[in-house]
């Protein structure tokens, strides 16, 4: 290994994979340090994203795909089932797998990549991020760089450590709870949501199928829920009434931003993505294809910045992202408080109501229409988002 590298991306998520490879790509060099064993393990996420995310950085391939999703299957608190049909929704992953070969991208591109690579510190120089701290295999060591680009997740300490506004609220953390549990039969083409206060108060439960009979099985609520109840006594009422049976096979539980992107994620020498600069959906939670996404403009900008030899570049990174996705998300902040709040008669009126629409004629746009037809100023956006 070199002393020196052009960048340096801290975390192999796919947020990091992808920055590391957009900017190898362009001849730079990178290093890429994950502090797990193994790229794409633990796993924490419901695996669920559309198959235009996946197929915009990586072809899809079944040896990452444990299912193909088809519909949505919407839940109400009365037990009022709603069916959404799509062509080529997307897929439910194996994110061991998928994770693996989108660092195998970067490591094609010519970045290099070390496991078990601690990251506890940052070479500051002048006020400008020069490089990091980390410990491999019981001894400190540091490499220097020109930018260092982080992807260490929604806790990221790279951040705090440059000094960027990298705190959260506890009301916009969302507490979430998984299991994978296996002799659930359910439809292994649908992804499954439930609302109401029995299921996930300011939030929701979902059980996405992972092939014949098992299927990741969990639920976000808000921090403002979780500090009285926790996510995981929800999950585990549930697993009693329907699954008393279901062996589990794994079980994870953390915290998800449910919040529009940080403030700013970029300064001297450092830059944020993925859920370290909070690019998750905040309708959804759902952060692998935002993450890719705000991973490709992080790796393209950092390694025009290297090439152009003009640091300030990066300072163009804050922009390109709200351009690309960080106005939309704003946009879904606001239709998500406008829905999470609802109290389970709601609920149920808009499941009976969205019911009387033909199958042919459903989609998501017009089922957040139904939910909040009495609420204009939202129609709008659900119009930026759904329709334009």
């Amino acid at each position: 290994m070199k002393t020196n590298y052009d960048i340096i991306v801290v975390g192999a998520g796919p947020a990091g994979s992808i920055a590391a490879r957009f900017a190898a790509e362009q001849g730079v060099s990178v290093l890429m340090l994950e502090k797990d064993r193994d790229v794409g393990y633990p796993v924490r996420c419901g695996e669920a994203i559309s198959k235009a995310g996946v197929e915009e950085f990586i072809p899809s391939d079944e040896k990452w795909i444990a299912a193909h999703i088809g519909k949505f299957s919407l839940n109400s608190p009365d037990g009022t089932e709603v069916i959404i049909e799509f062509d080529d929704a997307g897929y439910v992953l194996e994110r061991r797998i998928f994770d693996y070969e989108l660092a195998k991208t970067a490591a094609n591109a010519g970045a290099e990549i070390l496991t078990r690579a601690y990251v506890n510190g940052l070479i500051i120089d002048d006020d400008k991020v020069a490089g990091v701290k980390y410990q491999y295999r019981g001894e400190q060591k540091e490499i220097r760089s020109k930018i260092v680009i982080g992807a260490d997740g929604v806790e990221s300490r790279v951040g705090r450590w440059a000094g960027l506004k990298t705190y959260i609220h506890f009301r916009d953390m969302e507490c979430c709870v998984q299991i994978t549990a296996s002799n659930i039969n359910l439809d292994p083409n649908t992804l499954y949501f439930y609302f109401g206060e029995n299921y996930a108060p300011g939030g929701y439960f979902w059980i996405f199928p992972k092939g014949k009979n098992i299927a990741n099985i969990g639920l976000g609520v808000s921090g403002m829920i979780g500090k009285n109840r926790s996510a995981l006594s929800y999950l585990n009422n549930f697993m009693m009434k329907n699954y008393p049976d279901a062996p589990v096979l794994t079980s994870i539980a953390g915290g998800v931003p449910g919040t529009v992107t940080l403030d700013k994620i970029s300064a001297l020498g450092i830059m944020l993505t993925g859920d370290a600069a909070r690019q998750v959906n905040p309708l959804s939670g759902g952060g692998i294809a935002s993450g890719m996404i705000g991973g490709s403009i992080a790796g393209r900008i950092a390694g025009e910045a290297i090439r152009m030899n003009k640091p300030d570049h990066i300072f163009t990174y804050d922009n390109a992202w709200h351009e690309r996705l960080g106005k939309r998300h704003e946009t879904f902040e606001r239709i998500k408080n406008g829905i999470y709040n609802f109290k389970d008669d709601k609920f149920n009126k808009i499941a009976h109501s969205f019911n009387k629409v033909p199958k042919s004629k459903r989609s998501l746009g017009r089922l957040f229409t139904t939910a909040l037809i009495n609420q204009p100023s939202l129609l709008v956006d659900i119009a930026k988002v759904f329709v334009i």
